[in-house]
């Protein structure tokens, strides 16, 4: 449980750092790119594309920390509907199926991956490889689903879920 824990620590500070810094290269490329419009008249022909590759790396690794901190959209006018004793099988339950997808929507974003990559696509602005920052998606879907894995099977690692109702408190932590 220990390491479990302890890779989960590292997994989240990776992806923080990545946030980071996908944030920080989209908000310089975005300022240097409406600068060079209002001083040169013209933009900057790479800005759009770099938004978008840093835009993909920022949401997957945001993907990661939204597991990871409970933080994900969900609809929870249902929450009441099955009895209180079937929580936690139902938890269970949740973890497992988001463990499934995620690795299920991983294996179709590697092969996307892996076609680029062999394909030896580029991007048309930059005349890189596209596949690199593709990549970005199997990772996270994958680190998702081991994330959710975990989850299934260790209940004390398991993030407090956001935004959900204390009946202790009385309100929504």
């Amino acid at each position: 449980m220990a390491l479990a824990r302890a890779l989960l620590q590292v997994v989240e500070h990776v992806e923080r750092a990545l946030v980071i810094l996908a944030f920080v290269l989209l908000t310089a490329v975005l300022f240097a790119d409406v600068l060079s419009r209002e001083l040169t008249g013209a933009g900057l022909y790479w800005a759009p594309q770099v938004g978008v590759w840093s835009n993909v790396v920022l949401v997957m690794a945001g993907f990661g920390l939204a597991a990871q901190g409970g933080a994900h959209l969900r609809p929870r006018f249902a929450d009441n509907w099955l009895p209180a004793a079937w929580e936690p099988t139902l938890a269970v339950l949740q973890h497992v199926v988001m463990a499934f997808f995620c690795a299920a929507l991983g294996s179709v974003a590697l092969n996307v991956v892996l076609g680029s990559w062999r394909l030896g696509e580029v991007s048309l602005d930059l005349f890189l490889p596209i596949w690199p920052v593709q990549a970005a998606l199997p990772i996270a879907f994958f680190v998702g689903a081991f994330k959710h894995g975990l989850y299934a099977f260790c209940p004390a690692l398991r993030p407090v879920e956001r935004g959900a109702f204390d009946p202790q408190l009385g309100e929504a932590s």
